[in-house]
């Protein structure tokens, strides 16, 4: 197994192409071809690169894809909706993604299932405010990235009493927001690790999290049903290789952390800090899911981010988890 890093859809594309994947880039297939696969065809797995998708990275590191009789590949992703983005475009099977990432995808790309759960916080990402803000009413601009950093954004300048209308609110990537905050173009934004803990240091200070102000998030994991219907016994076992290394994370987080500097090239101090501020724990998709989902579609709708609702009835697959991973 190896780990792949690229940076937008577009470079997952080249990539594709380059390593002449001709097969894997159609939405719903895998690739029989690659080497050492032992003729088990490569389920590649796209997700972002930060401390919440260490259970991804132990288990790569511990073999558990292999032992579980799966060849997986992960893609690593920029973060935000280019994961499952990498589903939608066939360069990878599945994906890992925060709920209210999903969500407006699946309006678009109506073939995505969310399978179920493997973690939820509502402490790792943090509200960090340029050196100088001393309270949220002085804010005049904040930079998000989509999905889950703009809901967040927008409850927070609410929760506040802030009308969002009244903040400029930049869309950005992950690694370019602290260097924004550092140039003073913004005045604060939400992020998780380890872009929080950089934006800190260089110009700003925490101010919060989310759950300071009701906001919680739900990671899944996603396939295309194209894919799926002919691949849920090995969907199945990865996310019992994601269940196992779930606990694992919480049995021993320091091999976790040497485990994303492995793969990811993360702080391993850094990740061993913030590890504690996420539940790691798999289970499939219920009531609250559902509930907190149309919570943020009506956001989305509201902000006329989407012009109709996904059919959480069939792309949230109440379950599923229960009977192929559990």
């Amino acid at each position: 197994m190896r780990t792949v890093r690229t940076g937008t859809l577009g470079a997952l594309i080249a990539a594709c192409a380059a390593l002449l994947l001709a097969s894997a880039c159609t939405a719903g297939s895998t690739d029989s071809a690659s080497v050492g696969s032992a003729g088990r065809p490569t389920v590649r797995v796209a997700l972002g690169v930060d401390a919440s998708y260490a259970p991804f990275y132990l288990a790569e590191e511990r073999g558990l894809f292999d032992k579980a009789g799966v060849n997986v590949q992960l893609v690593q992703t920029e973060g935000g909706p280019a994961a499952a983005q990498a589903v939608t475009a066939g360069t990878a099977q599945i994906s890992a993604n925060a709920d209210s990432t999903a969500l407006p995808l699946m309006v678009t790309s109506p073939g995505l299932r969310a399978l179920g759960v493997f973690q939820t916080s509502d402490r790792y990402l943090k509200v960090v405010l340029r050196n100088g803000i001393t309270k949220p009413e002085q804010i005049r601009t904040m930079a998000s990235i989509q999905g889950l950093g703009l809901y967040a954004t927008h409850t927070y300048l609410r929760h506040n009493g802030i009308d969002p209308k009244s903040v400029k609110i930049l869309q950005s990537s992950p690694p370019e927001i602290p260097g924004m905050l550092k140039r003073g173009l913004i005045d604060g934004y939400i992020l998780f690790e380890p872009w929080a803990a950089k934006g800190a240091a260089d110009g700003g200070h925490i101010a919060g999290r989310i759950g300071d102000f009701g906001v919680r998030y739900a990671q899944w994991l996603l396939a295309d049903q194209n894919w799926l219907k002919d691949n849920e016994d090995v969907a199945g076992k990865i996310f019992q290789v994601v269940a196992e290394a779930d606990k694992l994370v919480g049995e021993d987080p320091a091999a976790a952390a040497k485990a994303a500097s492995q793969q990811a090239k993360l702080p391993v101090a850094q990740t061993t800090q913030v590890l504690p501020e996420i539940s790691f724990a798999a289970r499939g998709i219920d009531d609250s899911d559902i509930a907190s989902s149309q919570k943020i579609v009506d956001f989305l709708l509201s902000q006329k981010l989407i012009k109709k609702s996904p059919d959480l009835g069939t792309t949230l697959l109440k379950g599923w988890y229960e009977q192929h991973a559990a």
